[in-house]
C-alpha cells in the first residue's frame, strides 16, 4: 500500500472508522457472570453484606495464593488501601516515589499528610530508579514508595537495600502487577497493595488488597482499615473505614476462580502484538522485564517521533478516529500536575526518563473484550498510520 492510500483508508482522513464500536483500554473483564450471581444471591440470602463476612475471607484466602504473603487484608478500593498501608508501615514527612504513575499515588500520600518526593524511572520497565531515589534521600524521608508498572516489577532487592541503609520503610504500589511475581525471593517483610478495581486482570467492581510478610504491620492494617478496632475489638488508635463488602468480593472470588483462563488471553494477544508490530518503524512495544512472571495486562507502546514520522498524540489521535480508545500511561507525569508542580520539594531530582516516557508510551485496547482479529486489524491501523507519516 502505497502512503496516499494508507491516507485515504484512515478514518482521520475521511475513511471509514476500522471499527463500529468502540475499542477501550480497561474495559472490565467479568469471565464468570452466574458464579458471581449465586455467591452475591447467597450472601444476600445470608443477610452478612459487610464487616469482613465468608465472602471477603474466601476472596482473602484465594488471592494469597496468587500474592504469596503470609497475610491478605481486603479493602474497599487500592487508594484506601494505600493510605492504610503507608500508616500501617509507619510512613512520616516525604515519601520518595516516582513521578510516572497513575495520579492517586501521589494523592493517597497528599491525603494523609504526607510530602510527595518525586524521582526517576529505569527507561526500559518504567519503574523506580534505585539510584534516582538514593539521590533525592534527605534527613525529611520517612519512607520509599515503589510503583509496580504495567505488571513490570520495580528492581525490590535495589530499593530495599536503599531503604535499610537510610532506615525508613518501603512499600510497594502493586496496583497494575496482581500475579506478577520476581523468580527469585522478594526481600522479607515486603509490602504491597494490589488493586482489583474494574479495570484490573481480577476486578471486584472496586476493591483492593494489602499483602504483607509482616506480622506486626499485618496486625495494625487490620485494625485500621476497621475503625481502629484489634482483634480483641478495641479501639487500638484512630481508624478510618477501608472494609471490602460482600458484592464486591464475590465479583473478586468469581474473577480470580478463572484467572488463569484470562491470563491466558491477555499473553497470547501480547504476543500477537508483538509479533505483527515488530516490522513498524519508531513503534515499538515495551519489552517483558527478565527474571520475573508477568499478568501481560498492558500492551504498551513507544512512539519515537523520529523513526516513526508522527508522535504519540498524533498516533493516538489516528486511532481514536478508528474507534480504538488508547490510554496515554502516565501523560502528564505527576511532577507536572497542579497540585505538585508549583513547590520544588517535590522534585529534587532530574527527570528526564520521566518526562521522555511521559510524552512517548501509549497502551492499546486488550483483554477478554478483544479477539486476536481485532489485534491484527489496530496493528494495520498503526502500520498505516506510519506509511502515511
Amino acid at each position: 500500500m502505497t502512503a496516499k492510500e494508507a491516507r485515504a483508508d484512515l478514518a482521520y482522513f475521511g475513511g471509514k472508522p476500522a471499527f463500529a464500536e468502540e475499542l477501550r483500554v480497561g474495559t472490565p473483564n467479568v469471565p464468570a457472570r452466574d458464579r458471581y450471581l449465586q455467591l452475591v444471591g447467597d450472601a444476600i440470602d445470608r443477610g452478612w453484606l459487610s464487616n469482613r463476612g465468608p465472602l471477603v475471607r474466601d476472596f482473602e484466602s484465594l488471592v494469597s495464593r496468587r500474592t504469596l504473603r503470609a497475610h491478605n487484608t481486603a479493602t474497599n478500593n487500592a487508594t484506601t488501601a494505600l493510605q492504610v498501608a503507608a500508616k500501617a508501615c509507619g510512613m512520616r514527612g516525604e515519601i520518595i516515589m516516582p513521578s510516572f504513575t497513575f495520579v492517586a499515588t501521589a494523592h493517597a500520600m497528599s491525603w494523609i499528610g504526607l510530602t510527595p518526593v518525586f524521582c526517576d524511572v529505569d527507561p526500559d520497565t518504567g519503574t523506580l530508579d534505585p539510584v534516582s531515589v538514593a539521590k533525592a534521600l534527605s534527613p525529611r524521608t520517612g519512607g520509599i514508595l515503589g510503583v509496580h508498572i504495567w505488571g513490570n516489577l520495580c528492581d525490590t532487592a535495589a530499593l530495599d537495600d536503599v531503604a535499610r541503609a537510610a532506615g525508613v520503610p518501603l512499600l510497594f504500589d502493586a496496583a497494575q502487577a496482581f500475579g506478577c511475581h520476581p523468580l527469585a525471593p522478594s526481600p522479607s517483610g515486603t509490602t504491597e497493595v494490589f488493586s482489583f478495581h474494574a479495570t484490573k486482570i481480577v476486578n471486584c467492581f472496586e476493591g483492593g488488597l494489602i499483602a504483607t510478610d509482616d506480622a506486626e504491620v499485618a496486625a495494625r492494617v487490620r485494625a485500621l482499615h476497621n475503625f481502629g478496632f484489634d482483634e480483641a475489638m478495641e479501639v487500638a488508635g484512630p481508624g478510618t473505614n477501608a472494609k471490602m463488602h460482600e458484592s464486591s468480593a464475590a465479583m473478586g472470588i468469581a474473577s480470580v476462580e478463572r484467572m488463569d483462563d484470562t491470563l491466558r488471553v491477555y499473553r497470547e494477544l501480547h504476543a500477537r502484538y508483538r509479533e505483527v508490530l515488530s516490522g513498524v518503524p519508531g513503534v515499538v512495544q515495551m519489552p517483558d522485564p527478565p527474571g520475573q512472571t508477568h499478568n501481560h495486562q498492558y500492551v504498551v507502546l513507544q512512539v519515537d517521533p523520529a523513526r516513526a514520522g508522527l508522535d504519540r498524540d498524533r498516533l493516538a489521535a489516528v486511532l481514536d478516529a478508528e474507534n480504538i480508545l488508547t490510554k496515554k500511561y502516565f501523560w502528564p507525569a505527576c511532577h507536572r500536575m497542579r497540585p505538585y508542580r508549583t513547590d520544588p520539594v517535590h522534585t529534587p531530582v532530574d527527570l528526564s526518563v520521566t518526562e521522555r516516557l511521559s510524552a512517548r508510551v501509549l497502551a492499546l485496547p486488550t483483554g477478554l473484550s478483544v479477539s486476536p482479529q481485532d489485534v491484527d486489524q489496530i496493528c494495520a491501523v498503526i502500520a498505516a498510520a506510519v506509511r502515511y507519516a
